[in-house]
This record gives structure tokens, sequence and C-alpha cells, in this order.
């Protein structure tokens, strides 16, 4: 027999070719199981209906939070209730929403159902908040300062003034543009920054949101507390003005051409 041979139909290289074959195929499934521990089991169109893929479900693993509370994955989520029908009785069939679809999360105003908690930075801080409570940020001298500017919608009309700007500690920039609506009684609303423009000009500037007209900027979300948000609340605005991009104007519902 020739070297590394263990019989004459068996060598050491084909043992180690079955033994990778075999920690691959662990491999795979280990990771698909693992991948099923949020999303899953998966929720159909026909109602209590929900599957659970190819392979069973993993065992559920608990995890210690950060602020030492615990969640245990996968768990079985509710049922969500979405207001909208089909527009047609059949399966891939458009979905037509029944109410005000920026504050019901239908299509691109949906939005993920995360913690109802503040995010925290590494050292323990809320990580979103204004910059009168993080004061040790500021504006740098080379960039506009939008604080006290008007804000301009797509209607052309002035829904109110930028009080403040919320800004990530955690990285460093800023996320939201706190607005005072001409009610002074109202909270005040945050607009995502990257859904606006800001335009300068030789006596000052305006902040310009496209996305939605100064009833529907009046009539956002808000944050609980006006001086954090919490990580659900932070998904459903951004999803809130993103989606008026389609559903804000009815002209924007039909087709380009």
């Amino acid at each position: 027999m020739q070297t590394g041979a263990i019989t004459p139909y068996i060598d050491v290289a084909q043992l180690v070719l079955y033994a990778f074959w075999l920690f691959f195929a662990g491999l795979v499934i280990y990771l698909i199981l693992e991948s099923k521990r949020e999303g899953f089991p998966l929720i159909t169109s026909r109602p209590g209906e929900r599957l659970d893929g190819i392979l069973p479900m993993p065992s559920p693993k608990t995890f210690i939070l950060r602020n030492g509370g615990t969640r245990s994955v996968p768990s079985l989520e509710p049922d969500e209730i979405v207001n909208a029908a089909r527009a047609q009785n059949f399966e891939g069939a458009p979905w037509v929403p029944l109410g005000d679809p920026m504050r019901d999360g239908v299509g691109p105003a949906g939005y993920a159902l995360r913690a109802t908690e503040p995010e925290l930075t590494f050292h323990g801080e809320h990580r979103t908040v204004p910059m009168r409570i993080a004061d040790d940020h500021w504006v740098a001298e080379e960039d506009p300062d939008p604080r006290g500017w008007e804000v301009v919608t797509v209607d052309d009309q002035v829904a109110g003034v930028v009080a403040d700007i919320w800004i990530d500690r955690a990285e460093a920039n800023a996320r939201f543009l706190e607005v005072a609506l001409p009610d002074p009684t109202a909270r005040h609303v945050i607009v995502p920054w990257e859904l606006t423009q800001v335009k300068t000009n030789a006596v000052g500037g305006i902040v310009r949101v496209v996305c939605v007209t100064a009833p529907l900027l009046a009539a956002a979300p808000v944050p609980a507390s006006p001086d954090f948000l919490t990580a659900r609340e932070e998904d459903r605005i951004q999803a809130y003005f993103a989606s008026g991009h389609l559903y804000a104007l009815p002209a924007r519902l039909g087709p380009v051409l």
C-alpha cells in the first residue's frame, strides 16, 4: 500500500475530505438554525398560518441585555395587524391602505417593533439627544447652523422654526432637526436630518422638508420624552417622513408615465 493508505480502498486524504464535508454540513445547519431566532416562524397572508422553514425551529436561547433584563429567542411574536387590504384576491396583488398609511405603518411607513427603551452609548448615556442636553457638542464654524431658521414644506408653507439639533453621541453626527410649530401648546416635532435640505443665502437660510406638507409635519409622531427617544420611536419617525415621498400628495401615488 502507498503512503497514507489505511486499506487498499481508504486513505487519510479521503477521511479528511469526508470530515470536511461533515463539518461543512453541520456548519450550514447551525447557521440556518441560528438565523431563525428572529423573524420566524414566518407569517403568511393566511390568518394564523406560520411556517418554520426547511428546518425545525431552534431551541430558545436567553440573552442577558445591557440593562440587566433578558430576552429569549426565538419567541412567538403576535400577529401583525395591517390596516390594508389586497386590491385583488390573489397572491402577490398590491395592498391598498384603508386608513392613514403614514400613521398606520403601511408600505414605506412600516417600521420594526424595536425596543421601547432608548439606545445607550458605551458610557451609559442616552445616544440620541438634542444639543441642549449634549452641551459638549457644537456646530462647526464652517458649517451653517440652522437653529432659528424657518422650515418650509413641500406645499411652500412655513411649518415652523428649527429649535434644536438632535445628535448621535456615538457617531458624533446630526440625526434630527427639532421644529417648533406655530402652535405654542404643541410638542416639538423632530425631522430626520437626511430628509431635509439646508439652504443658505446672504441673510440666513431656510430648511426645506420636501417629503411632507405643513399639516402632515404638524401631525408627525413625537417622542414621549422631549430629551431623548427610544429605538422604536426613532424607526417610526424615520418611516413616517420617508413615506411622505409616496403618500404626502395624491399625485405621488400615480405612475410616473
